[in-house]
């Protein structure tokens, strides 16, 4: 019996290919369509001895199992998938999932056009699930380094409700607006720190390379030097390792520190007691501590807002934001609303009780438990503090430049004082001799 190899769709839109027996062509395409398969293409061919249709088609699946997983890249461990790469990947499924096209059909194309990395591999991975029956949900939920726990619980409330192409619309507006936030934040930190950097490293070169001329002209003249002077030489000593029993000079430990402190402030953060310190210090510290306020509220609320519009229940909800808060401060506050809601009690009071939040923010929350209106009171109280982070950070950088412009100076100036008072005692001997 003739053999006809076949190309068709199932009845999520995915292609399917195999081979099946039949004696006409028509008859091919009956039994293709009694399988649930849509035919595009049938045609016979020849089949070698010993290979059925069947052993064929299994061979094929083999191999295009085995290619997709040869596609997906090595990646670290500990990496995770940079949010403007999930953000766009968002919004790219949102649109597919507006204009109708199937789910699993959706994440195959998405994945195909994916660049090699780990968003690449957990996407062929998560393919594979939802064509095994997974939901998406679920289906994310097995990789925490790319898809959150708000990400996941909001992908789930538009499966329940059948609305995912909107839920995920808002996820990527969500998504952006956060970024959006961040970036604003990064960026006027980067010309303070650049600053910083850069000034320690002059001061350094000055102490190593300036300073020790100037100390071998002291000692040829012999001229009594003055206190800080003393000071500044030795620090110049120790700086270019020159102190007597120094082994390594002290600018390798400055060079490390620069390193070092980042690293050190990362994993004390990273431990629950040390956050906990570290949130609650900076958040009283001045200017500095409103702008981390600000933000945190505008995340929060925005967080929160998101996923009671997207149908997730309000006290999972807080639980959400209390955990991605990024701030101990905020968590703390969100367990005592999440307990107050729990034994039937009011949003408003415990954050009012923590004093976290202005008044506004707490009587805007409050207007909207009374109204029913909770998703959308937030939203606008976030809109209206992404404004006022950038009046903050604004305020922030103004108040950092006069300041870094004082240090520095102060720093320059003592160098410059340190180093001509003995000259001025030089000049002043040579004049008093002449004379």
């Amino acid at each position: 019996m003739p053999t006809f190899a076949y190309e068709a769709l199932n009845a999520a839109g995915k292609p399917q290919k195999g081979s099946i027996e039949a004696s006409t062509s028509d008859e091919a395409i009956q039994r293709i369509k009694s399988q649930g398969y849509f035919p595009t293409s049938v045609r016979e061919q020849k089949v070698k001895k010993g290979a059925g249709g069947a052993d064929a088609g299994k061979k094929k699946k083999g191999k295009a199992a085995e290619s997709n997983k040869k596609s997906a890249s090595f990646t670290m461990p500990f990496t995770k998938v940079k949010p403007k790469h999930l953000t766009l990947f968002t919004r790219q499924l949102s649109t597919l999932q507006d204009a109708g096209l199937p789910l699993l059909r959706s994440l195959q194309i998405l994945e195909s056009q994916m660049k090699p990395g780990l968003l690449k591999n957990v996407l062929v991975e998560v393919t594979e699930d939802v064509e095994g029956g997974s939901s998406l949900s679920d289906a994310f939920g097995k990789h925490p380094r790319a898809f959150d726990t708000l990400y996941v619980k909001m992908v789930n409330a538009g499966e329940i409700g059948g609305v995912l192409d909107i839920i995920l619309q808002r996820l990527s507006e969500f998504m952006e607006k956060s970024q959006r936030l961040k970036r604003r934040i990064k960026g006027a930190m980067v010309y303070p720190i650049a600053v910083v950097v850069f000034a320690i490293l002059i001061v350094v070169f000055i102490m190593w390379f300036i300073v020790p001329k100037f100390e071998a002209i002291f000692a040829d003249f012999g001229v009594a030097l003055p206190k800080i002077t003393t000071m500044l030489i030795e620090t110049s000593r120790w700086v270019a390792g020159n102190t007597p029993g120094q082994s390594v000079p002290g600018a390798f430990f400055v060079f490390g520190a620069l390193i070092c402190v980042p690293i050190i402030w990362k994993l004390v953060r990273k431990a629950g007691p040390g956050k906990a310190i570290t949130d609650t210090i900076l958040f009283w510290v001045p200017v500095l501590g409103t702008l981390i306020r600000k933000s945190t509220i505008a995340r929060f609320t925005r967080t929160l807002g998101t996923l009671i519009s997207a149908g997730v229940p309000i006290l999972e909800a807080v639980t959400i934001t209390g955990e991605t808060s990024g701030n101990y401060v905020f968590e703390k506050a969100l367990r005592n609303v999440h307990d107050s809601i729990r034994e039937g009690e009011t949003f408003a009071g415990p954050l009012r009780e923590s004093k976290t939040c202005d008044a506004i923010v707490v009587n805007m929350i409050d207007v909207g438990e009374e109204t029913g209106e909770m998703d959308t009171m937030l939203m606008k109280i976030a809109d209206n503090y992404d404004e006022e982070v950038d009046v903050a950070v604004g305020a922030l950088v103004s108040l950092l430049e006069p300041v870094m412009v004082v240090v520095i100076g102060v720093m320059v100036g003592t160098i410059v004082v340190a180093m001509f008072l003995p000259l001025v005692a030089m000049i002043e001997s040579l004049q008093g001799g002449g004379v």
